[in-house]
């Protein structure tokens, strides 16, 4: 009977999410399909065309698995952050924290709201990637696995960002000033083997390039890091934000202040 609870607690909210993200269609699917569009013709075309091959590659190919990539991290992100502070916003987060409903089973369903919308817009990307590019899967456990993994970081940390939250604008302070500039940095146009010798070293601290790294090396077969090292940090990042959530909701932070 439990367990069953439990289940039903995760489906409703997953449905919750995904009714949510197809009824404002218009500004949770649209508005990523037309920005990635706009990098393929820009980036890929226009300039790819100067820059020429990189490791082997077309340079729209190359950078292709780095934009889908992108559009799932941002999607996961924003869908969880926009979504869980709307409910401390409206007060409704309150009644499943004093319901019988398990914290875990909340974060749960929360975070597969996002990886969900992150793997739909990522998905529809991909498909107008190949208006631009041809690309084919090296290994389809890598590029699942990892899409899979790197959206649930991402709706985590969408999750503690709208746990700390107190009005609106700290909802985006985060993505403009902290994820948008490691997006960019984490080799989704280069790779960092054209950087300097220290730069390369600073670049290892940024955790979105083993990500993208590993879903390139998952569609591409190249990658300039260990794939080992990106399955350990994702996997690392996980467990620490999946338990920094549950510890934050069950004390009330940023929800019962």
């Amino acid at each position: 009977m439990k367990i069953t609870r439990q289940l039903v607690t995760f489906q409703t909210l997953v449905r919750k999410e995904m009714s949510r993200v197809i009824r404002i269609w218009v500004q949770t699917i649209v508005p990523p399909i037309i920005t990635m569009s706009l990098y393929f013709i820009i980036f890929g075309n226009l300039i790819g065309r100067r820059i020429g091959q990189m490791d082997g590659f077309d340079y729209m190919q190359y950078i292709a698995p780095g934009l889908i990539m992108m559009s799932v991290i941002q999607n996961s992100y924003g869908n969880v952050v926009s979504s869980f502070f709307g409910a401390k916003f409206q007060k409704h987060l309150e009644e499943m924290l004093v319901s019988p409903m398990p914290t875990y089973a909340i974060i749960l369903g929360y975070v597969a709201g996002g990886v969900l919308r992150g793997l739909i817009v990522g998905t529809i990307v991909t498909m107008i990637a190949l208006f631009f590019t041809e690309l084919h899967i090296a290994n389809i456990f890598i590029t699942i696995s990892m899409v899979l993994l790197t959206a649930t970081v991402f709706a985590l940390a969408g999750l503690i960002n709208a746990i700390f939250a107190r009005k609106f604008d700290d909802v985006t302070i985060i993505p403009a000033f902290v994820l948008a500039p490691l997006t960019y940095l984490g080799g989704i146009f280069y790779s960092i083997t054209l950087l300097p010798e220290f730069a390369q070293k600073v670049s290892l601290f940024n955790p979105i390039l083993y990500m993208v790294n590993a879903f390139r090396y998952g569609m591409l077969g190249i990658s300039d890091i260990d794939i080992r090292a990106a399955y350990g940090i994702t996997l690392l990042f996980i467990v620490a934000l999946f338990s920094t959530s549950m510890i934050l909701i069950n004390r009330g932070i940023g929800i019962r202040e």
